[in-house]
């Protein structure tokens, strides 16, 4: 798995949903004003990532053009 220019936080345009892709290969998401919403591992394959949060759902998602398309959410990357 390579993280590399995926690590970081990762935002909706109206900054609603939060997700931080941590180095270890976890995950933080915030919804609302909601922190740790949703947490668990991702596992990324070339440009697709794919999720399981620690209650056992799992989800996916693409990265293009340096946006992450996931769940039906379009997410930027933020510093």
């Amino acid at each position: 798995m390579t993280t590399d220019g995926y690590v970081g936080l990762w935002v909706t345009a109206d900054g609603h949903v939060r997700q931080r892709l941590l180095p270890d290969g976890r995950y933080d998401e915030a919804r609302g004003e909601r922190e740790s919403a949703y947490t668990g591992r991702y596992w990324i394959e070339g440009d697709h990532i794919r999720y399981k949060d620690d209650t056992g759902f799992s989800a996916d998602g693409d990265f293009r053009d340096g946006v992450l398309y996931h769940g039906g959410m379009v997410m930027y990357r933020r510093d």
